[in-house]
């Protein structure tokens, strides 16, 4: 059993021990401890300071890089999409000025914004899959070519979305057909829109740009596969439908984290080599690219572009023919038109045919 004296002898030892410590600490010891803690203070502020100057010439460097990537970029874009019109689909969370950047980047091109439109949450939430599947339903009906009948509520809205932002009116191709502007109106309209546009939508897209802000949901740090395929399912089938209906399309994001709508559409099999891919629109480099791709895309070269072994830094240069904007003459050989007033007004004036 422990006694009294044992509890002394453990409390003199412990005083014994502080009494040496601050002994030596007071006096042999002091200037060696004060000189190594004070030389420790003075080279990691040497290491810090010398660590700021390397981020502050880094910086100056690559705002010089931005600089001239954006100077030559208003070179290498003249004329590349002369009298395009590009309709921006923005996803998830887009910055302003992102938008307002590629905005420039295409006016630079020789494009026109005919359309930003941003997908609303109530695309995807779970809580309104039955809303989805009724509105797709009244959708369909107004479809030139609607999409296979077991095709599903997402192709089936995804089709309608592209069919509205590049519908043209045959007889007048530089307005909106009908139909093209009841499907916009239907997905815009209510306390439950789909889609909200930032200007009215008049007059019909050639292309498209789709721009996949960060989501609010953040990426799984521990996934090493690539994206979830099931997860990115509402947008690749977005992306598909711009592929088969209009005459280019670009993906673009922000992120570099591997597990967004780009890293999506590259590993898809059906979409991988024929849509073209932009990594990183929030950088200048990535918003001077978007338009060459874009390009690239309508002149039948689709491709990747950013980050990666496998991707290409620049793409490569096309010459894009005229748009032709000419109506459509209707077909008399399908008995629309007789012969002998084919392509003529009621007043006997004859309209220029064209390709559409």
């Amino acid at each position: 059993m422990i006694d009294f004296r044992y509890h002394i002898v453990s409390l003199i030892s412990v005083f014994l021990a502080l009494a040496v410590g601050i002994s030596l600490g007071a006096g042999p010891l002091k200037e060696t401890i004060g000189d190594t803690l004070t030389g420790q203070v003075e080279g990691l502020r040497a290491e810090k300071e010398d660590l700021r100057a390397q981020l502050d010439e880094t910086g100056g460097d690559l705002a010089a890089a931005d600089a001239f990537v954006s100077a030559a970029g208003e070179r290498l874009l003249v004329g590349t999409l002369t009298d395009r019109r590009v309709a921006l689909v923005l996803l998830d969370e887009v910055p302003e000025d992102q938008v307002a950047a590629l905005t420039e980047r295409l006016a630079q091109a020789g494009a026109s914004v005919s359309a930003t439109a941003t997908v609303n949450d109530t695309w995807t939430d779970p809580a309104l899959a039955t809303y989805r599947r009724t509105l797709a339903g009244t959708l369909v009906s107004y479809l030139d070519r609607p999409p296979a009948a077991d095709a599903g509520t997402e192709a089936e809205l995804a089709e309608a979305l592209v069919a509205g932002l590049v519908g043209a009116d045959p007889a007048a191709p530089n307005a909106l057909s009908e139909n093209a502007s009841s499907l916009l109106d239907v997905l815009a309209e209510g306390d439950q829109a789909l889609v909200t546009f930032a200007q009215d939508v008049t007059r019909p897209a050639d292309a498209i740009v789709v721009v996949s802000g960060t989501s609010e949901e953040p990426a799984d740090e521990t996934a090493t596969a690539g994206p979830d395929p099931d997860g990115f399912a509402p947008q690749l089938a977005l992306v598909g439908a711009a592929e088969r209906l209009s005459a280019g399309v670009v993906v673009t994001g922000a992120s570099r984290s591997g597990d967004d709508l780009v890293a999506a559409v590259r590993g898809d099999d059906a979409l991988a080599d024929v849509v073209t891919t932009v990594v990183d629109s929030a950088t200048v480099t990535g918003q001077v690219t978007v338009p060459l791709a874009l390009a690239a895309d309508i002149g039948g070269r689709p491709g990747s572009y950013g980050y990666g072994d496998d991707r290409a830094a620049l793409p490569p240069a096309v010459q894009l023919p005229p748009v032709d904007r000419n109506p459509t003459v209707p077909d008399a050989a399908a008995g629309d038109v007789p012969d002998a007033t084919q392509g003529e007004t009621p007043g006997g004036e004859v309209q220029p045919g064209g390709d559409g």
